[in-house]
């Protein structure tokens, strides 16, 4: 990381909103990095002798959130690597217990922008995931079984995360219903209008 702070945009929205689809988008057209905190997690639940991979493994497969320890550890260690410094940090903080680790360990050393909030219906989700598990994701948690937890979980502690940001000022929200062009059109004048 360079001598200024780091810009960090948190993206965070139910799971299949399109946070990935979006994230990648804005890092072509901005230049940022995208740091997933599920992407990081399952990276560091595969390393060979990571000696918090069951831990992961454990709370991914029962739809839990990670401790923030944990995934603030992997957040930081993943910017100090990078040579770029604006960085989109996907599906965190995901609950309180997120946000208070966040401000303990990291938010004197980042410069937070805004939080980008997709918001998109329940049913739209739930078909784009099913969609991506049969297309083969390989992901362990595209199943209906997984995805009523995970958007249980995302209603009960995510979205009054995106109410506190909101309160603050903070929140710039997307209709992540239509086509990921059409939404990434929003998204691209969001980045503009706010100097990137």
């Amino acid at each position: 990381m360079s001598e200024e702070k780091p810009k960090i945009v948190f993206v965070l929205g139910g799971p299949g909103a399109g946070k990935g689809t979006q994230c990648a988008k804005i890092v072509d057209r901005f230049g940022f990095v995208h740091l997933s905190a599920g992407d990081l997690l399952r990276e560091e639940r595969a390393r060979e002798g990571s000696e918090v991979g069951a831990l992961i493994e454990d709370y991914i497969r029962n739809g839990k959130i990670v401790p923030v320890e944990v995934t603030c550890s992997l957040l930081e260690a993943a910017m100090n690597k990078s040579d770029k410094n604006k960085f989109l940090i996907d599906g965190f903080p995901r609950n309180q217990d997120n946000l208070d680790g966040w401000n303990r360990q990291m938010s004197e050393k980042v410069d937070f922008q805004f939080v980008l909030f997709f918001n998109c219906s329940e049913d739209v989700c739930v078909d784009r995931c099913l969609n991506r598990g049969k297309s083969g994701s390989g992901r362990s948690d595209d199943n209906m079984e997984s995805l009523k937890k995970r958007i249980q979980t995302y209603n009960n502690d995510s979205l009054p995360i995106i109410k506190h940001f909101e309160e603050l000022g903070k929140v710039k929200q997307i209709d992540a219903s239509p086509s990921s062009d059409e939404v990434f059109s929003k998204v691209e004048e969001v980045f503009v209008q706010s100097g990137f």
